[in-house]
């Protein structure tokens, strides 16, 4: 997986890891995938096709990937 994260964070890269980040983010802190992004300048559709190759899919109207 390339890198598509602008902060210095300690934002995992495995993909499993990742996900999990990505919804508890979501869930805890952002109400929006594209405000987690812009705010983490994470590039939003590298992100989305990083995590559909590793089999996840983001489900808008639950704002989680699966």
């Amino acid at each position: 997986m390339q890198r598509i994260y602008g902060k210095a964070m300690n934002i995992p890269t495995n993909p499993d890891m990742l996900v999990s980040f990505i919804n508890m983010k979501l869930r805890d802190e952002y109400d929006s995938l594209e405000a987690l992004c812009e705010d983490l300048d994470i590039n939003i559709d590298e992100l989305i096709q990083n995590l559909r190759n590793a089999g996840f899919e983001y489900n808008p109207q639950t704002m989680r990937f699966w």
